[in-house]
């Protein structure tokens, strides 16, 4: 593998000197004046999602790289945009997030760790926040904020459980002690914002929507009223601003913005994305965790907001999964099982299924590797055939560019045929609407509320009836319990909590018991790296 200069990264897509701002040898951002310049295109976007997937996730990432690649060997000139990873997962359990084998991006260390600093700023300008409304309630309270009713968490770019409930000022004259908890940037509403902003301006008006506070008058105080944004949009300035990297095969990436998906949108930045259809007649895009949760939220938040219609899907399937839906226990995963495998199918229709109510072509991809056997693969491939549904064998982790090549030939001919795309609701239907259409429609369960959640949405449906759903949810299951593999039909999800994400735009529904600040494993990946 040789990892070419940027510069040759960027001639690939007609880009001059004054286009790009060189980070280091392999890594750049696009300039501020050639952002403006190609803010939107028709470039036809291609949607990678998957199954619900195991622990260490499915290959979605792989399998986006091996895509590119491909595209790149056929002469057709893609772009990939993806999401940056984020530190916490990558010592937590599942590691970096640049692909593997045969296909990644490039340069994968510093990719998975600081890169260009983008997660970095905004975890100081969202802790900026923090320090300075404290410092309000404790320089005199001029705004009238209520200190127990501080609505802005801290963040921090690590797994850390210890910080999801905390008390802070203690110790007399340092300020006002209060309760506080923090999120893993990730999943803050900041990095909402960063990849739902159309634009600078956009990013400017949403900071200032942020509702911070409820005051000691009840009245809701908002981002603009701290008189920080000038300071914020200081310390975003280049955060705001797509990298370019590549891929092994020295194909072009855009790298942007970090959401998870299981408790935020899950999906690379809309400025990343509007500039991939303005330089690529083809882009392809990632979506987190399985399809009830990044492709839902890809396809009834950013679609809409980005005015994009995605033209196809990939739907990526492993057996390792298809076994885990079917019944086989972590640690028996790499045994031969058909019979599992043949159980584990009603996952992958489930998703098929949804994806296809969004009005889109969807093709199944089955991530193959080294270990996977071959009565499994029959009896996967036997059953998509029977259904008549789109199947290729991926093989991107062992041959990169050569082992997504079938891959591509039908993601080329999925885009020229009609996509019907809609989102599952209407904005302009009511709160309740919305939730228990995602419930009942993508995870085919019933739906309860905590008594200040039903009070919550109530009083949310004025003045923010029209925002948008964002489901925090385990990824682990349909259901809002982990433990409930496969497909189960007529359970029920609890909404605990709702957060109100004005800058965002749109309405966060806790389910269950997740959470919005992971913590490590008994054995992170941190530790297994070793100590020398």
């Amino acid at each position: 593998m040789r990892i070419l200069p940027i510069e040759d990264i960027a001639g690939k897509l007609g880009l001059g000197p004054s286009d790009f701002i060189p980070y280091t040898r392999e890594m750049a951002k696009l300039s501020p004046d050639f952002v403006r310049s190609h803010a939107s295109g028709e470039g036809k976007v291609v949607l990678v999602t998957a199954m619900t997937p195991t622990k260490y996730g499915e290959g979605k990432t792989l399998t986006s790289i091996a895509l590119q690649e491909a595209m790149w060997s056929l002469g057709v000139r893609s772009l990939l945009a993806l999401r940056e990873p984020a530190i916490g997962p990558v010592f937590g359990i599942k590691g970096g997030a640049t692909g593997s084998g045969k296909a990644t991006i490039e340069p994968s260390r510093r990719i998975n760790l600081h890169f260009t600093g983008d997660i970095h700023a905004l975890t100081a300008a969202n802790n900026l926040i923090s320090a300075v409304i404290d410092n309000s309630i404790f320089q005199g309270n001029a705004l009238g904020i209520d200190p127990d009713k501080v609505l802005w968490k801290r963040a921090l770019d690590m797994n850390d459980r210890a910080l999801r409930n905390i008390e802070i000022a203690r110790g007399g004259k340092i300020g006002v002690p209060r309760h506080e908890e923090f999120v893993i940037t990730v999943a803050s509403e900041l990095m909402a914002i960063l990849c739902l902003a159309l634009d600078r301006e956009d990013f400017y008006r949403r900071l200032g929507n942020i509702a911070v506070a409820i005051g000691l008058d009840g009245r809701t105080i908002h981002l603009k009223e701290l008189g920080i944004r000038h300071a914020l949009m200081e310390l975003t300035e280049d955060a705001l601003l797509p990298n370019l990297v590549q891929t092994q095969d020295g194909a072009p990436v855009l790298v942007h913005g970090g959401p998870f998906a299981n408790i935020a949108h899950g999906a690379n930045s809309v400025i990343a994305t509007r500039l991939a259809r303005s330089l690529a007649p083809l882009v392809i895009t990632e979506a987190g965790f399985g399809a009830d949760l990044g492709a839902e939220k890809f396809l009834d938040i950013v679609c809409p907001t980005a005015g994009i219609s995605p033209s196809c899907a990939v739907l990526v399937v492993t057996l390792k999964a298809l076994k885990l839906h079917g019944g086989v226990p972590d640690a028996d995963l790499g045994r031969e099982n058909p019979e599992a495998v043949r159980k584990g199918i009603a996952n992958v229709e489930r998703h098929y299924e949804n994806l296809r109510s969004f009005g889109l072509p969807v093709v199944l991809s089955l991530n193959r590797f080294d270990q996977d056997h071959e009565s499994e693969i029959r009896e996967f491939s036997s059953w998509a055939e029977e259904k008549g549904i789109p199947y290729v064998l991926t093989e991107g982790y062992q041959k990169g560019a050569e082992g997504a090549q079938a891959l591509a030939k039908v993601v080329l001919q999925l885009v020229e045929t009609p996509s019907h795309f809609k989102p599952l609701y209407l904005r302009k239907e009511s709160l309740f609407e919305k939730i228990e259409r995602i419930c009942r429609e993508i995870y085919r369960c019933e739906v309860t509320y905590s008594d200040g959640a039903l009070k919550d949405i109530h009083s949310y449906e004025e003045g923010h009836g029209d925002y948008f759903v964002c489901m925090a949810k385990t990824p682990n299951s349909f259901t809002d319990d982990p433990r409930k593999k496969g497909a189960p039909i007529g359970e029920n999800v609890h909404v605990r909590d709702v957060r109100l994400y004005e800058g965002a735009g749109f309405l966060v529904p806790l389910l269950g018991n997740i959470m919005t600040m992971p913590g490590l494993p008994k054995v992170p990946v941190a530790v297994m790296m070793g100590d020398e």
